[in-house]
């Protein structure tokens, strides 16, 4: 399992629009081998802005990297420039491989 993360610093006040965005861009996601899930995150509230974090899980390190390189990748982000002013300073990418995975039981996947 591989996991890419984005955090957020989004402007006091800009959070609903900010959710907006997100509800309604196609991200072409589904389309792409390796996909397994993706989630936005609100966090908690601080002095100048609220912490928010998307992420993807991916089969491999390898599904993400032909993700970003991809078509589908460039058509999901064309528009993320216009969305700078919600946010303070550029979003921080975090990638993690998976080190040990457990099912519901305990037993490693």
């Amino acid at each position: 399992m591989f996991l890419a993360m984005n955090r957020f610093k989004v402007k006091h006040g800009s959070e609903t629009e900010f959710e907006r965005v997100w509800r309604e861009r196609d991200s072409y996601l589904a389309t792409i081998p390796g996909f397994v899930s993706f989630a936005l995150l609100r966090g908690t509230e601080r002095e100048d802005h609220t912490l928010y974090s998307s992420h993807t899980i991916w089969a491999s390190r390898a599904d993400f990297e032909a993700w970003t390189h991809s078509d589908a990748f460039r058509a999901a982000h064309r528009n993320a420039g216009e969305n700078k002013v919600l946010y303070l300073g550029h979003p921080e990418v975090e990638l993690f491989e998976s080190v040990l995975e457990l099912d519901p039981l305990g037993r490693a996947a």
